[in-house]
């Protein structure tokens, strides 16, 4: 088995995704302690999609963050980089598009939805500041984005605990539930690495999202951040340099 690295090399990334795909979901239910049903419901209500709205969820993975949506009337997209989590989504919900898509080269139009959101995958994205901007782009004026990722507990004691939980109890625990528990090392190293919530804001705003605000959930465990894209044209948004 194989796990990414912090370098986070699409190829890698991809690769570790596929191994995991088929018990991903039971996976993270159970590593999460039966939080994601909560955290997802925060991040529809905070997408705020109604009918015949378009979504693009992002790193969608096998499709359960874009169950609701689809349920509810709404024309979701669900895209990812992994083709082995897309196989599972698909023989799930045959009801709904998935799209193999790079967050960084999106293969969508300008302003072409309602609300984009990404949960737990931008971490993932070798680039994310392009990634970004690549949502700021296909985002509709005045549409909006959601970004739920894990963050940094607010309570230093808290902090503390989770920190351990992170580094020890969660690899242990994978090895007995993962298809690829060295995934989860990359995990909790991830997380460990990825900016706050407030380090995160600024690199939303930075790339031309308005009225960006998050919200804690869990203590900030996990944190939902939600931005809009303002309906002056988008093209004068901050261009990203490419190296």
């Amino acid at each position: 088995m194989n796990r990414a690295d912090l370098n986070k090399r699409r190829d890698a990334v991809t690769a570790m995704f596929d191994q995991v795909a088929p018990r991903y979901d039971l996976t993270n239910d159970i590593l999460s302690l039966g939080q994601t049903r909560g955290w997802r419901k925060a991040v529809t209500e905070a997408v705020g999609a109604v009918p015949d709205e378009m979504v693009l969820d992002l790193a969608a993975g096998t499709g359960k963050s874009s169950e609701p949506y689809a349920d509810a009337g709404v024309q979701v997209v669900a895209a990812d980089l992994s083709l082995g989590m897309l196989r599972v989504g698909r023989s799930r919900r045959p009801d709904i598009e998935f799209v193999q898509a790079d967050a960084t080269r999106l293969p969508f139009a300008d302003d072409s939805f309602d609300a984009v959101t990404i949960s737990y995958g931008l971490r993932n994205v070798e680039g994310y500041h392009r990634a970004l901007h690549e949502m700021f782009r296909v985002t509709k004026p005045g549409g909006r984005l959601v970004i739920a990722e894990f963050s940094t507990p607010t309570n230093k004691l808290f902090r503390k605990v989770y920190s351990e939980y992170l580094i020890k109890a969660l690899p242990e625990m994978a090895k007995k539930v993962s298809s690829n528990p060295e995934a989860y090392d990359y995990l909790a190293e991830s997380i460990a690495a990825w900016p706050d919530q407030d380090g995160l804001a600024g690199d939303i705003a930075a790339a031309g999202w308005e009225d960006v605000q998050y919200r804690n959930l869990s203590g900030g465990i996990v944190a939902i951040h939600r931005a809009v894209k303002g309906r002056t044209p988008a093209y004068g948004a901050p261009q990203l340099k490419l190296a």
